[in-house]
């Protein structure tokens, strides 16, 4: 990977896709990943100084209690050099140019390139504290109220800046140095000042200026003249800069909260939270000849990188991630992290939609068999399918279908939810809501279409959503728990779905739901009662009606009580557009009509357009898979910043000064332009894109069928290649 590719991974390659008769080729992206470095006990409270790279992409820190360097993905003490192994250098530099490490000791400099030759003594031991070496070999020393310039074996006492020197540089064979008031540079044997600076923090160099870092931004100045060549940037994610790298022409700025990056497209990259590094507060930074970042901070060392990938490298990573650790009795399992972040603590545990989530890894290698034929695509579905199967045969009821269910003195998720199954190994988890039949209407559809080809596997599918769908309709539109009483979801009595105005999405959503079942009964079955329901309940009771309201009109309407609950507050329901968008599909493809498929076009491409600012992938591909209405640039933009990394880490962006807020709003989009999503806290496909804050402290990870599902319906669907 050379350099150069790997930067302009930085910016995610806008365009690594080129579109051709709208179908995208996958070509290789960089995406960024982190590695954090495993510490040594010894360097516990010590402090870490600065990171260094040499010309053969050695990495190597220095630290009040020796000087170390990375082996693997661990930092180990460097005893390469035996007379050096013991020692502890005062400052450890890259030569300009040639990159050969070079030594700062209390009573000498040295260096082992060049055979060792270049070598001093110092006449005052303890002097100077910094150094910096010029391509041509001349070594600038600095300390407290002192410097000297080494030159042909001689060391000439310098006049030193007024104040303090922070950091010793060299660009282009000239030397400069960062005091606590501004930018000097070494003419002859004397500083001169080049640019008065309030606070500054850091400098870096790029062409032919200097780039200051401040506590309210950066700029640049040229570095003969002092001219401002940048204004100063205020405008990105953290204005307290502490350190500053250039790479290929980009500026990489360390602050107390985290890392950020000038991106290709003007914008800003940032790089926060222990998805990237071990802790915020940024020190140091260098690169290697390989594109790779390393950011030290005060207790540790990161690493980020920019791998080169396709999309179904991507998809293939997940693919193998859900194997090895997330699939639970056929269920795609959340896991839970006993110490945050380490996956060989990981426990697979129930949640309170086991189903919802399944449906989406279910539906992922459904979209996959239909487009690749693969046996394991194929055995993975119906593997995943069992575990739908036995959510009706788990527990007492006829037709009620379970939450989930584990074995007896295992459960996690709302305890007070869980009933005992006849079969005294295992116990199941009552309380169904709509979100489960949104999955159990989705599975059965892509089944049908994708997977199942045999007239008895059909007749399996069939019998699944037949049972359900009758025990719907035997108890008056209502999931009766094993109490005898509906759950608290799972209602579409037009009593209760027409008792909510139009304004508040239940009553929309409720009536899209339960037609879209009783039209896929009809057509996995033939049995014309789900027709005539269907029917009746569009025309007698408005369902139709219902299901064509326009998304525009949904907003705050409190005073309507269900259960305790004010349906009318709390702002747009994003789990609501998750279950309305699976339940397109079905609603849409097995339609009546052709002419109820226009109306549900209509209604689609509604909710689409409200939609379109969160660039949800697997939206846009059900919009595109009913309507043919597509955000191509979005959901190949969504794909490419889909996170590698989904331990729920605490994310924070709030505090970011790059962005533009928006006035507080009924839908909670918070920005104005959406933050790539590994920027963003992990989350479903049901949670608000525009959150900026979130996570658990790294105590689960996501299992990345959020991911699978969006790329194989881009595959099936023919946008991707």
């Amino acid at each position: 990977m050379t350099a150069k590719k790997t930067l302009a991974g930085l910016g995610l390659c806008m365009s690594a896709f080129t579109m051709a008769a709208g179908q995208a080729t996958d070509y290789p992206f960089h995406q960024p990943v982190s590695l954090q470095y495993a510490m040594p006990d010894e360097l516990k409270g010590s402090e870490l100084k600065k990171v260094i790279t040499d010309y053969n992409d050695n990495v190597h820190v220095l630290t009040d209690k020796g000087f170390y360097r990375t082996s693997g993905n661990a930092l180990v003490r460097d005893v390469r050099f035996r007379p050096l192994a013991e020692k502890i250098p005062l400052d450890v530099t890259a030569q300009e140019g040639s990159g050969h490490l070079y030594y700062l000791y209390a009573d000498k400099w040295l260096t082992n390139g060049y055979a060792g030759i270049p070598y001093m003594d110092l006449p005052v031991k303890g002097r100077y504290n910094q150094l910096a070496v010029a391509a041509d070999g001349s070594v600038l020393l600095a300390g407290p109220g002192a410097a000297a310039l080494a030159r042909g074996g001689k060391l000439v006492n310098c006049a030193p800046p007024p104040e303090q020197v922070e950091q010793l540089q060299v660009n282009n064979g000239r030397f400069f140095a960062l005091t606590t008031k501004g930018i000097y540079s070494l003419a002859g044997e004397k500083f001169v000042p080049l640019q008065a600076v309030r606070q500054p923090q850091a400098m870096a160099f790029r062409n032919g200026e200097v780039i200051i870092g401040t506590h309210n931004g950066y700029y640049a100045v040229n570095s003969q003249t002092g001219d401002t060549s940048l204004r100063l940037q205020q405008r990105v994610p953290v204005p307290d800069i502490s350190a500053l790298l250039v790479r290929n022409g980009r500026v990489w700025a360390g602050t107390p909260q985290g890392a950020f990056a000038e991106d290709s497209a003007g914008l800003y990259r940032y790089f926060a939270s222990r998805r990237w590094l071990n802790e915020d507060k940024v020190k140091s930074m260098a690169t290697d000849g390989e594109g790779n970042v390393y950011l030290l901070t005060s207790t540790g060392l990161n690493r980020i990188s920019f791998p080169e990938h396709t999309l179904a490298e991507k998809a293939a990573y997940f693919q193998r991630k859900i194997r090895e650790r997330h699939i639970r009795y056929g269920f795609i399992a959340n896991l839970h992290l006993s110490r945050p972040g380490d996956a060989a603590t990981s426990q697979m545990t129930d949640t309170d939609n086991d189903g919802l989530w399944s449906a989406f890894y279910l539906g992922s290698q459904a979209f996959r068999y239909g487009v690749t034929k693969e046996p394991k695509a194929k055995r993975y579905a119906w593997e995943a399918f069992e575990a739908f199967e036995r959510i009706l045969s788990i527990n007492q009821l006829k037709g009620f279908p379970s939450r989930t269910f584990e074995r007896k003195g295992y459960k996690n998720s709302d305890p007070e939810r869980w009933r005992d199954s006849p079969d005294p190994e295992w116990e199941w988890k009552g309380h169904t809501s709509s979100d489960e039949f949104v999955a159990y209407i989705w599975i059965a559809a892509v089944l049908h279409e994708m997977v199942a080809e045999t007239p008895e596997e059909k007749q399996r599918v069939a019998d699944f959503i037949d049972k359900i769908m009758t025990h719907i309709i035997d108890n008056k539109y209502y999931l009766v728990d094993i109490d005898g009483k509906p759950t608290l979801w799972g209602r579409w009595n037009p009593e209760y779905i027409n008792w909510y105005p139009e304004t508040i999405g239940d009553r929309k959503l409720g009536s899209t739901t339960i037609i879209a079942g009783l039209q896929l009964g009809y057509a996995l079955t033939g049995k014309k009662k789900y027709k005539d329901e269907a029917t009746r309940l569009m025309n007698k009771h408005g369902y139709l009606k219902n299901i064509l309201i326009d998304y525009r009109k949904i907003t705050y309407t409190p005073g309507y009580k269900h259960m305790g609950i004010d349906m009318g507050t709390g702002g747009w329901n994003h789990s609501d557009d998750e279950m309305a968008f699976l339940t397109y599909w079905v609603l849409y493809r097995y339609a009546f009509t052709d002419q109820l498929k226009q109306q549900y076009g209509g209604a689609i491409r509604n909710h689409w357009e409200i939609e379109r600012p969160e660039k949800n992938a697997v939206w846009d591909l059900i919009a595109l898979g009913t309507t043919g209405d597509f955000d191509a640039a979005a959901t190949l933009w969504w794909m490419r910043t889909f996170p590698m990394d989904l331990v729920t880490w605490q994310i924070k962006n709030s505090h970011r000064k790059d962005l533009t807020f928006l006035p507080a709003n009924f839908r909670g989009q918070t920005t104005e332009r959406l933050i790539p999503l590994d920027e963003q806290p992990v989350h479903r496909h049901n949670a608000n894109a525009f959150n900026l804050d979130g996570g658990r402290g790294g105590s689960s990870e996501l299992a990345g069928d959020e991911f699978l599902l969006p790329y194989w319906m881009a595959r099936f669907l023919k946008v991707l290649k």
